[in-house]
């Protein structure tokens, strides 16, 4: 049972960038679909990206769309989401998941979460 690690929250300004990154031992994370998730204060976990384990396609909802990026580097072995726009409203708790498809019920095994604060 590997889980995966996040790392690279902070506080950053509005209009900032930052880069977070899902790592693992145990497992090569190219076999498996990543997702990215956030739960704001006060607010349900939303899925804010996902990469296959195919083709590479990335899937993005709406609110982040053309700010967030998500890749992977399959010789380190790890995921990232760079996110640049940074808006107060990003401000969340968010994990790393890995899993079968795309969505929270495709997601087998979960991270604790960094947390991301955006203000001024």
């Amino acid at each position: 049972q590997v889980q995966p690690v996040e790392s690279g929250g902070c506080l950053v300004q509005p209009g900032g960038s930052l880069r977070l990154s899902c790592a693992a031992s145990g497992f090569t994370f190219n076999y498996y679909v990543i997702g990215w998730f956030r739960q704001a204060p006060g607010k349900e976990r939303e899925e804010a990206s996902c990469i296959s384990n195919s083709d590479g396609s990335t899937y993005y909802r709406d609110s982040v769309k053309g700010r967030f990026t998500v890749s992977r580097d399959n010789v380190k072995n790890t995921v990232y989401l760079q996110m640049n726009s940074l808006k107060p409203e990003d401000t969340a708790v968010y994990y790393c998941a890995t899993g079968g498809w795309c969505g929270d019920y495709g997601m087998d095994h979960w991270g604790k979460g960094t947390l991301v604060t955006v203000s001024s």
